[in-house]
């Protein structure tokens, strides 16, 4: 089983850049999106062959996720059960026979660090619904999850050390996360390798120079580790500030 997560900084936009003809090049079996920005009524599914599950945030052109998928799941979740993080779209679950797919797009702290704190309540929140999840079926996680965990994981760690995404405090969330019972699993088989990022800022053309973040994961339950075949960060596609990663899953 292949599985696509990719952060479209809006699905439309990213559809006028040749989204669809991309995506099927991959040949996923599920296709997960952050940031699609549209309401459901605006979705026109790019993907022939896939049913689409959105879950839109309240504020329009903001924000959402998304699930394409060949197989229909079992059953559909979305956001985590709580109301202080269920109104911006960052989360759906899928259940299929023997997993959970939770694709997942983190909130940002933003410039000057102002919603950290929000930022910091959600981490322990979203972490105590994996784990119920978990409690029924291994969970795959995948999404844009706003931190890059290592100073690996980007260009510039010196320079960017306590701006968003690389406080001490979201990284030590991650590394909670992963003590918890789960895998990176980009880091599973590339534990050294350097240089590879999956979002570049459009500003002094970061991407050209690959000047670049790590913050777009697959996550498994540690039970998950052996069925691991290979994962993969696609920076040759083009059509967001993001581009896909992917997960290749015995399961």
């Amino acid at each position: 089983m292949r599985l696509v997560s990719w952060n479209v900084n809006g699905l439309r936009a990213c559809a006028e850049k040749g989204f669809g003809q991309s995506v099927a090049a991959l040949d996923a079996d599920c296709v997960c999106l952050q940031e699609i920005k549209l309401r459901p009524e605006q979705f026109v599914n790019p993907l022939e062959g896939y049913e689409a599950y959105l879950n839109s945030a309240d504020k329009p052109g903001y924000s959402g996720t998304a699930v394409l998928t060949r197989t229909p799941p079992l059953s559909v979740r979305n956001g985590i059960g709580e109301d202080e993080f269920d109104h911006e779209g960052r989360v759906i679950a899928c259940e299929f026979d023997r997993f959970f797919l939770v694709c997942c797009y983190t909130p940002n702290s933003q410039d000057g660090l102002r919603r950290l704190d929000y930022r910091m309540k959600w981490e322990d929140a979203f972490l105590k619904y994996l784990k119920r999840l978990e409690q029924t079926k291994p969970v795959v996680l995948c999404g844009d999850l706003n931190v890059a965990h290592e100073e690996i994981d980007l260009k510039n760690p010196q320079t960017n050390h306590e701006n968003a995404g690389f406080t001490d405090q979201e990284r030590g969330k991650m590394t909670q996360l992963l003590a918890s019972g789960f895998t990176d699993t980009f880091r599973h088989f590339y534990p050294d390798t350097e240089g590879a990022y999956s979002w570049w800022s459009y500003r002094m053309r970061a991407r050209e120079r690959n000047a670049g973040w790590r913050i777009d994961y697959f996550i498994v339950s540690d039970s998950l580790t052996p069925c691991l075949k290979e994962a993969k960060i696609h920076s040759d596609i083009f059509g967001s500030d993001h581009c896909p990663v992917s997960l290749d899953i015995n399961i």
